[in-house]
């Protein structure tokens, strides 16, 4: 099974990765385990439920 895509920041953002770090602690604070991880194709960084590599 891959990994479901929750959320997505842009890596250009001025704060980085924190915006997807908040949000995948909301996600975390709601049960939901969430992961970031950095998209090098769209220059984004994803908030994922943890998996196996897709």
């Amino acid at each position: 099974m891959g990994r479901e895509v929750l959320a997505e920041t842009s890596a250009s953002h001025p704060r980085g990765s924190w915006p997807a770090e908040e949000l995948a602690k909301e996600f975390r604070d709601q049960g939901l385990p969430a992961e970031v991880v950095m998209d090098l194709k769209s220059d984004s960084f994803l908030v994922v439920t943890p998996g196996g590599e897709s």
